[in-house]
């Protein structure tokens, strides 16, 4: 019995043994296991918006350098990149593909619809299809922005001279377009480059002539700061060198857009310059440029005066034009020579006295002389549109903004720089019905060069943003 029971004991001691070992191997196989599936559920389930700012060389192969701009753990950001750049070339390229395809859908669309003239389709977002080229086409490309497109802002450089601008001043335009691009969550903005239809450089020309000029009008410190500037992003990011700039774009209001724009032939000649000094004189090429309407907001507001009301329609117009601004540039002193202060039916001033309002002499005027200065850009054309006073533009190789689908004869009236000795005999004749016909356009048109907080369908910052969608749809990539 004894014997027995010894036996049982070493027999049931080895068995615990045994199992003690089974068990031990088979929680450390577990745990491996386990380890290994939630390191691979971390590495690719890591915040992108960790990864926004983080940038990675052109190449873009294994190897590629990651430079972590905002500190964070580079081990675990080269992880990432090592096993997600091999993993999603594919999808990269497919997401690439997506874009090119909707473009080309877009365009095929948009062919179709600019044959069709049934008014009914468009007539509660274009309720005035008079002042269009092609209302049909118009409502379709924008209904065709709405839906695909996206625009990629690149994060480098710091405020004020980048992701900031001025909203508050005669190139208030340039702040607001970049606050709404960047800093308000449009449906418009993509943190996934590969989804982007085009690339926005976010730096403001006005703020770069304010910080960088040094007061003896070069212009070589906001060009080497540009210039920087594309070096940074080409060599960090595969886009800009993938078309020589083509589908990347800048904006600018101040008169030293075009000077900036040098920088960089690429720039220059090839990406998409949205500029309120659209001098094509100077380089600015309508096929692949877009012009900024230069839309002044002392206060970030529009003068109470031109607001739209009731008072404002019913404005009587007892003089037939108006001007008052100072003598530079080419056209201004042809003007003031022919006309200053002789006729009290057109006033014109070369500086309004201090004791007469600016704004009241255009609400009543019926037309409002538009002369351009040292650039051929002004103010004083929206401000005659928000006015209902008839623009006259008086320019050279000037760019009207929006002129790919507004039709500025319907609602301004354009006469050559020659014509202006014979400026009153060309408004006389124009007649009582043709008159209240473009007055009558004009209060349509308005909105479509507004400054909306927020945003509205087919004011000025979306029609903007259209004519950079219209460039794009112009650009076939391979």
């Amino acid at each position: 019995m004894d014997k027995f029971q010894n036996r049982f004991t070493r027999f049931g001691f080895i068995s615990i043994c045994l199992g003690s070992i089974a068990l031990v191997l088979l929680i450390s196989r577990c745990s491996i296991s386990f380890f290994d599936y939630t390191l691979e559920k971390f590495e690719f389930s890591f915040p992108e918006s960790e990864l926004r700012r983080n940038v990675y060389t052109s190449s873009g192969e294994e190897n590629s350098v990651v430079v972590d701009s905002r500190h964070v753990s580079q081990q675990i950001l080269t992880i990432r990149s090592t096993n997600s750049t091999l993993q999603s070339k594919p999808e990269k390229r497919n997401r690439r593909n997506l874009v090119e395809q909707g473009l080309a859908k877009a365009r095929a669309t948009i062919l179709e619809a600019s044959s069709n003239r049934n008014t009914t389709l468009f007539k509660s977002d274009l309720p005035n299809p008079e002042i269009y080229r092609n209302p049909s086409a118009l409502y379709r490309s924008y209904l065709e922005m709405e839906k695909r497109f996206k625009v990629y802002v690149y994060e480098e450089g710091e405020p004020p001279l980048v992701h900031d601008g001025p909203c508050k001043s005669v190139y208030a335009v340039e702040g607001r377009f970049i606050t709404e691009i960047e800093k308000r969550r449009t449906k418009f903005r993509t943190y996934d480059p590969n989804q982007a239809y085009v690339y926005f450089l976010p730096f403001s020309v006005t703020w770069l002539v304010r910080y960088l000029y040094e007061g003896n009008s070069d212009a070589k410190p906001l060009r080497t700061f540009v210039s920087d500037y594309i070096r940074l992003v080409s060599t960090n990011h595969p886009f800009w060198n993938r078309t020589n700039g083509a589908d990347h774009f800048m904006l600018a209001c101040h008169d030293w857009g075009p000077l900036t724009s040098q920088a960089d032939k690429d720039l220059f000649n090839t990406s998409i310059r949205v500029m309120c000094n659209a001098n094509s004189s100077e380089g600015f090429n309508p096929t692949k440029d877009v012009t900024l309407p230069e839309i002044k907001l002392y206060g970030g507001e529009v003068d109470p005066k031109l607001r739209l009301s009731k008072t404002l329609s019913a404005s009587p117009r007892p003089y037939l034009g108006f001007f008052a601004g100072g003598v530079h540039g080419p056209v201004r002193p042809i003007l003031l020579n022919h006309w200053k202060q002789r006729d009290p039916e057109m006033p014109v001033y070369e500086y309004l006295p201090k004791h007469l309002n600016y704004y009241d002499f255009m609400r009543s005027s019926k037309f409002c002389f538009c002369p351009s200065g040292y650039e051929v850009a002004s103010p004083r054309v929206i401000e005659a549109i928000y006015s209902e006073c008839i623009p006259v533009i008086l320019s050279v190789n000037f760019v009207l903004p929006f002129t790919d689908v507004l039709r500025w004869e319907t609602f301004s009236v354009l006469v050559d720089v020659s014509e202006i000795p014979r400026l009153k005999e060309i408004l006389m004749s124009i007649s009582d019905e043709k008159y209240e016909w473009l007055k009558r356009n004009l209060r349509y048109v308005r909105r479509h060069f507004e400054l909306n907080d927020p945003p509205k369908r087919f004011d000025a910052f979306h029609l903007t943003l259209h004519s950079i969608w219209l460039r794009r749809l112009n650009l076939r990539l391979t």
